[in-house]
């Protein structure tokens, strides 16, 4: 009963991946986790819903829309003084505007908010995108202030945590996530930059 009641509650939140592998595991309070990206050698994690051998081409061949949250970027960008372009960069390259993605250390939604960012920045639904995205612009002027519009140490800092910058002299530590995460989110907005020049 209880194995069904999981699955039940992994299906509803990841209605759109109803294709794709669903894990999950029941941390030490009895906190239930759940991912749609396959973990990497965390033995936490069991399969709830296993990978489909023929996948719905359907869901596959669904072209995102990188503008259905264009007027929520710019009306929370405006509000905390944020560059829109940045915030449409990191949401690219975090979720690539997937509103329901969580991944396996447990951030979530279209900005990626791990659970103690987002209670800090007064997020209450974070696959809510109008909740997500102001919390994750929050954050964003927040770190912007931390490290002096550093741009590399503000988003070294939003991957690894400000902590960690710190902890490295105020440099970007030498993670390879945390360094490919800049790399991408720096292509991401160069890129859109030349799209709206354009």
């Amino acid at each position: 009963m209880v194995f069904r009641l999981i699955i039940l509650i992994a299906m509803c939140i990841f209605p759109l991946q109803g294709m794709c592998g669903i894990y999950g595991y029941v941390d030490e309070s009895g906190v239930f986790h759940f991912t749609n990206i396959k973990p990497a050698n965390n033995k936490k994690y069991r399969v709830i819903v296993p990978d489909s051998p023929k996948p719905a081409l359907g869901f596959y061949a669904k072209t995102v829309n990188t503008d259905q949250y264009d007027s929520l970027i710019k009306q929370h960008s405006f509000n905390h003084g944020v560059d829109p372009t940045l915030v449409k960069a990191v949401m690219k390259a975090e979720s690539n505007f997937n509103s329901q993605a969580v991944s396996p250390k447990g951030a979530q939604g279209l900005m990626q908010l791990m659970p103690d960012t987002a209670r800090h920045m007064r997020v209450y639904d974070p696959f809510d995108p109008d909740d997500n995205i102001r919390g994750g612009t929050k954050y964003l002027r927040l770190l912007d202030d931390t490290f002096q519009g550093n741009l590399e140490l503000i988003l070294a800092a939003y991957n690894a945590g400000p902590n960690r910058v710190k902890e490295h002299n105020m440099n970007v530590p030498p993670f390879e996530e945390t360094r490919n995460f800049i790399k991408r989110v720096k292509h991401f907005y160069n890129k859109l930059k030349n799209t709206h020049e354009g």
